[in-house]
């Protein structure tokens, strides 16, 4: 009872707070950069709890694998009435429905991009995490109640061993994964992708599943950090086509990770464009293929 008072009055306050920004951001508007950051936390924080409790319930019920999608669902749309946020999903094709298991490779911009895989995130897929992170407290048990693929690097020699237990994992639960090839955010104003490492490339290659690279436009217009800009808007995502691994190599895995990159870069800067609704001139040497192929250059891992 008592904690339950303090935990009350602690979000009580937390949301008067957050009004007042959303109120002062009329006469001051770089108020509504810290107003959406508050809000944003408030509903990670309830989004979190929520997860740890459907989590929980799914897995009793045998439907772990869902999880994720549960709290990505509530996320969503938690996100958009309080922000005034959402990203728009161009998959015609139906992709993100009806390839499992694969593995889904985005751009990684900001700290927004929970909310841009809460928008997207598929059925029957989870991230990834170091397997250390399973004794983190909240953290760690909603990732282990909800079906998250651990990956363990200390005991093992080099990314193609430490990616072989989840590859196991991806074919034997049928679960799909999403990761982000850049390893960190870019925090860019312009359209543009970090070099490329190869971990999610060898997974797919072990795990013999296709690679399903989604790319989401540069939204530097509704966020940016350096400027405090945190504006309300749409963001476009396009999910491109599988590229099959079948039949590929460890020795496949570099050249598999630059034409992948490349094609989606293409697709970044045209997808910026239209969102923009302003030209951005295409980086010398950027001519994606139509599909990425692999020619079997083995220069190791990354």
């Amino acid at each position: 009872m008592f904690t339950s008072y303090y935990l009350v009055n602690f979000f009580l306050w937390y949301a008067i707070i957050t009004t007042s920004f959303y109120v002062l951001s009329y006469a001051v508007p770089k108020a509504s950069f810290a107003a959406r950051v508050l809000a944003s936390y408030m509903a990670l924080m309830l989004c979190a709890g929520w997860g740890i409790v459907s989590s929980a319930a799914l897995t009793l019920a045998g439907k772990q694998g869902i999880a994720q999608w549960v709290v990505a669902r509530a996320f969503h749309y938690t996100m958009y009435l309080v922000t005034g946020i959402t990203f728009d999903i161009e998959d015609p094709k139906n992709i993100l429905n009806t390839t499992r298991p694969a593995v889904f490779i985005g751009n990684h911009q900001t700290e927004l991009d929970v909310l841009m895989l809460a928008s997207m995130w598929p059925k029957w897929c989870s991230v990834t995490a170091k397997s250390s992170l399973k004794r983190t407290p909240v953290l760690g048990w909603f990732m282990t109640l909800s079906g998250t693929i651990f990956i363990d690097r200390k005991n093992s020699k080099d990314a193609r061993d430490a990616m072989q237990g989840a590859a196991n994992e991806i074919t034997s639960r049928q679960q799909s994964v999403y990761m982000f090839p850049e390893g960190t955010r870019s925090y860019t104003k312009e359209p543009t992708l970090l070099p490329f490492k190869k971990g999610a490339f060898h997974l797919a290659v072990q795990a013999g599943v296709p690679i399903v690279p989604v790319v989401v436009a540069n939204y530097s217009h509704v966020l940016y950090i350096k400027s405090f800009v945190f504006n309300a808007g749409r963001i476009p995502i396009k999910v491109l086509d599988p590229i099959p691994t079948k039949g590929l190599k460890a020795s496949d895995v570099e050249e598999l990770t630059r034409t992948t990159r490349e094609l989606m870069l293409k697709e970044m800067i045209e997808l910026t464009a239209k969102a923009q609704r302003r030209p951005i001139a295409m980086p010398a040497g950027t001519g994606a293929p139509s599909k990425a192929t692999s020619t079997g250059v083995d220069t190791g891992s990354k």
